[in-house]
């Protein structure tokens, strides 16, 4: 007896992807002119965006209608599924590079740059206490406290990560006002939380004199808590975009994935939050 296999749906070929090769070449291409002051070049830019976000409207469109008209069978969901976790993955080890550059500068470098006869090759007084302000005092800054906003910000992303749980549950127990009401307060505790990293970073560069110029300490710091602010802001859009398909009808029980993945991407920016409050801001 012969076993029918599910049928793996293949699209016809689309557009999207030249659209999408063309907007990277132009958003590459003004920020190149932009940075060398082509007077051209903020305009490039922005024409990549706009053609960028063109792509990313209609190739989504068209694979929420293909999903909506059930043309996604299980192996297409296990493809998704695979997929998306190697995403994660690679954002797993974009994060690994900045915690591994902030490890080898505080615990390696600063240390071994203190010690023998290196404090002539840099200036005198230099020690190795984290963080180093640099040979200008002048240069000072005051390193920004886990206690306070940081804090805060940690227990507003752990509660994000609650809401979002408590929506996925109403969906798997069809209960679409709690899905939708927990998508909604997810958002909104991430948009409070990228308000609250913006009024640090005023209050860093105004009060503490903690710039991105400030030493290994700011770029490193900058570096690591910004990319986790585009990250919280792309899963913001992402969650804003479920909540308009949940209103719109879209998902059942048993087939979500797309809110599932976005699920998974908000709780990978909780984690690496908690590992930043830990290292950045409070050892």
């Amino acid at each position: 007896m012969t076993e029918t296999l599910e049928k793996y749906f293949v699209p016809e070929p689309s557009k999207y992807p030249i659209f999408g090769s063309i907007a990277l070449l132009l958003f590459g291409g003004g920020a190149v002119m932009w940075l060398n002051d082509v007077g051209a070049g903020p305009w490039v830019l922005a024409l990549g965006l706009a053609v960028l976000i063109y792509m990313l409207f209609g190739w989504f469109g068209q694979v929420v209608h293909e999903s909506e008209s059930g043309r996604y069978g299980k192996r297409v969901d296990t493809s998704f599924r695979w997929s998306m976790g190697w995403f994660i993955f690679s954002e797993v080890m974009f994060f690994a590079a900045f915690f591994g550059a902030l490890f080898y500068a505080r615990v390696l470098s600063v240390p071994a740059l203190s010690s023998g006869d290196n404090e002539a090759l840099l200036w005198q007084g230099f020690t190795s206490a984290w963080p180093t302000a640099g040979p200008n005092a002048a240069d000072s800054f005051t390193p920004m406290g886990a206690w306070g906003i940081p804090a805060l910000n940690t227990l507003i992303l752990l509660t994000s990560g609650a809401t979002i749980t408590w929506a996925h549950y109403g969906l798997l127990k069809d209960k679409r006002g709690q899905f939708k009401l927990g998508l909604l307060l997810t958002i909104l505790l991430g948009a409070i939380f990228l308000g609250f990293q913006i009024y640090e970073y005023l209050h860093a560069y105004g009060d503490l004199n903690l710039r991105l110029d400030s030493g290994i300490y700011g770029s490193t710091f900058y570096l690591l808590t910004g990319f986790h602010g585009l990250h919280v802001t792309i899963g913001a859009i992402m969650l804003t975009v479920m909540l308009g398909r949940a209103l719109a009808g879209h998902f059942t029980a048993e087939h979500h994935f797309a809110f599932e993945a976005t699920a998974w991407y908000w709780h990978f920016v909780d984690v690496v939050w908690l590992m930043l409050f830990i290292v950045v801001y409070w050892l």
